[in-house]
């Protein structure tokens, strides 16, 4: 594949030191159902396995969470706390009203209040629907008007952005104002609830646990895909199984580790391995509340000790852009380990990681709907710089051909795994048909195609659909035409993604104008900043292409494969469907 394969030296202490034999021997049951402690009664809840647990084996006075905020100040909280404060935070909720099943739509920057009403929402029975702090006013409307959201949970400066969208939403019952360190003066609107005032009213001595099932719903996050709104992805109580033995297996998590995850939860890796996968291990997770910064980010692993980090790969391409002058200034022996996801790692990328950190950057695969990782490069076993390695024991992947019947070894196809790993989706949210569409022949059907070598690593060769990976985020094209045709100059809009060296891909939008509308550079960028107000810098475009014709098929549909291999000169394949000038 062009670069050398990275051998670990196998002489460490790693959870997974026998790749083959742990596949061969490994049951679900007994290595990992069996690993949790479990509700009295046989219940499950995720948040009392990433923390309650500990407290009642005797481990409370942990350090679970250490906080730093975007001008350096710094919150710690022990196992204990995290129980205690969580527990509060369920005692309000259900002072409220909440009911089992309930979504609770919590719209923060990573403050420890984040972390404390996920899990206290989760005890109480009701579902967390995270967001990211960074979206426009359209997108949270969709997802809370799509989820039925009874609850919001945000802050004053975020609490402004949808003061025209919350009236529209008929089903909102209590929004939540969270105002860390009485940074506002007045922070509440008329009908707001205080955070902080909830918690003081509230004690977490008189709280009893919801008693969950397994099969209860936990966690909805929302996906993009190439058609319709965004689809809401719900997981069970149950991923907590895997996501455990994922931290331990593909993560290395031990009791002593330091660990740094740079996900937001508004992502999925952000709640799977930025609150479940890590606290049920037991680790000290560190958390920051600013965005990426390299010289901020070498400076918390240096003062911290940090041994475990976890981050996304147009992360890890900014920091090789920093370069390597800067990472001198720093002192990286705290660190064992390294972990990318969210887009394909480039082999570059895996290469100049060991030559900089004196560690690779180990890759993985998963997705929102599966909850948990798939695949990865674990600690003990040679990396193959590109690859996103190889399946965990209890899951079986294939790379199939259109018949549903695996390829042969190299050749290309649609990823696959068999249906039924703990963390799996249960649903899409009111969208029974495009669940079920998502399994076929006993397969269920990834959306990625993909190859596989000789000795069983998968490598990630693209999307089968028009769904746009920027910076590892999934942005639907629909979503993004969507909001430029709301614009009275917009006639028709197709949008692609477009490759870039850092973000994977960007968003490129091609309008066609109204007649009274010209093209130009001004209106390009008034689109721009239009788009932005009401999605996100993000997922808005960031290049717009004025086009006469939009080239659709005969029965209307744009086609942005057209669009794509024009704008990079590629084979336009087939357009026999091509309608008619």
């Amino acid at each position: 594949m062009g670069y050398k394969e990275i051998s670990k030296s196998g002489n460490e202490n790693y959870n997974l030191l026998d790749y083959d034999m742990a596949r061969k021997k490994f049951n679900w049951w007994n290595d990992a159902f069996n690993k949790m402690d479990w509700l009295p009664g046989g219940g499950l809840n995720n948040a009392f396995e990433a923390v309650d647990r500990h407290v009642i084996n005797g481990k409370g006075d942990k350090l679970a969470m250490i906080w730093v905020g975007k001008n350096e100040e710094e919150e710690k909280y022990t196992y204990l706390e995290l129980k205690q404060k969580s527990d509060n935070f369920g005692s309000v909720m259900r002072n409220l009203g909440i009911k089992r099943g309930d979504k609770v739509f919590i719209f923060m920057d990573r403050l420890p209040e984040l972390y404390i009403s996920a899990l206290g929402i989760l005890k109480s029975g009701g579902i967390i629907a995270p967001l990211f702090s960074a979206f426009g006013p359209d997108p949270v409307k969709d997802r809370m008007e799509d989820a039925g959201a009874r609850y919001l949970i945000t802050t004053p400066e975020l609490r402004q952005k949808l003061d025209d969208i919350l009236p529209q939403i008929k089903t909102l019952k209590n929004v939540i104002i969270v105002n860390k360190d009485s940074r506002y003066k007045d922070p509440l609107q008329k009908g707001d609830l205080s955070y902080e005032d909830l918690m003081q009213s509230c004690c977490e001595d008189k709280f009893e646990i919801e008693h969950t099932t397994q099969y209860d719903f936990a966690i909805i996050h929302y996906t993009s895909g190439s058609t319709g709104k965004p689809k809401g992805v719900l997981h069970r109580h149950q991923a907590v199984i895997q996501q455990w033995l994922t931290g331990k297996l593909a993560l290395d998590f031990t009791p002593e580790d330091i660990y740094f995850c740079t996900a937001d939860p508004g992502w999925v890796t952000g709640t799977s391995y930025g609150i479940l996968a890590p606290w049920t291990n037991g680790v000290t997770q560190l958390i920051y509340e600013g965005g990426f910064g390299a010289q901020s980010w070498y400076k918390l692993i240096e003062k911290y000790k940090v041994t475990i980090w976890y981050t996304a790969p147009t992360a890890v391409r900014l920091l090789m852009r920093a370069g390597g002058k800067i990472i001198e200034k720093f002192d990286f022996s705290s660190l064992r380990f390294i972990g990318s996801v969210g887009e394909p790692l480039n082999p570059e990328a895996v290469v100049w990681g060991n030559e900089n950190y004196g560690l690779p950057i180990h890759d993985n695969w998963w997705q929102t709907e599966t909850g948990a990782i798939m695949c990865a490069n674990f600690p003990s076993m040679p990396i193959r710089p590109g690859s996103m390695g190889r399946p965990i024991p209890g899951i079986e992947m294939s790379v199939i051909d259109e018949n549903y019947e695996p390829v042969p070894v190299g050749e290309i196809g649609a990823l696959a795994v068999r249906p039924g790993w703990p963390s799996m989706m249960y649903a899409y949210w009111e969208k029974d048909e495009m669940y079920n569409s998502r399994f076929k022949k006993g397969w269920y059907i990834t959306g990625d195609q993909a190859s596989m070598d000789e000795d069983g690593y998968f490598w990630f060769q693209g999307r089968a659909d028009d769904v746009i990976n920027t910076a590892g985020h999934l942005v639907g094209p629909f979503e993004v035409e969507s909001a430029l045709i709301e614009h009275p100059a917009v006639a028709e809009a197709g949008v692609i993604g477009k490759p870039d060296p850092i973000a994977m891909e960007i968003v490129k939008a091609f309008v066609t104008l109204n007649p009274d509308f010209k093209p130009s550079k001004n209106l390009s960028r008034e689109l721009i900043k239009f788009s932005r107000s009401k999605l996100s810098a993000g997922i808005a475009p960031r290049e717009i292409d004025f086009v006469d014709i939009m080239p659709k098929t005969r029965s209307g549909k744009i086609m942005r494969r057209l669009l794509k291999a024009r704008e990079l000169g590629l084979p336009e394949g087939d357009i026999s469907t091509l309608e008619e000038d």
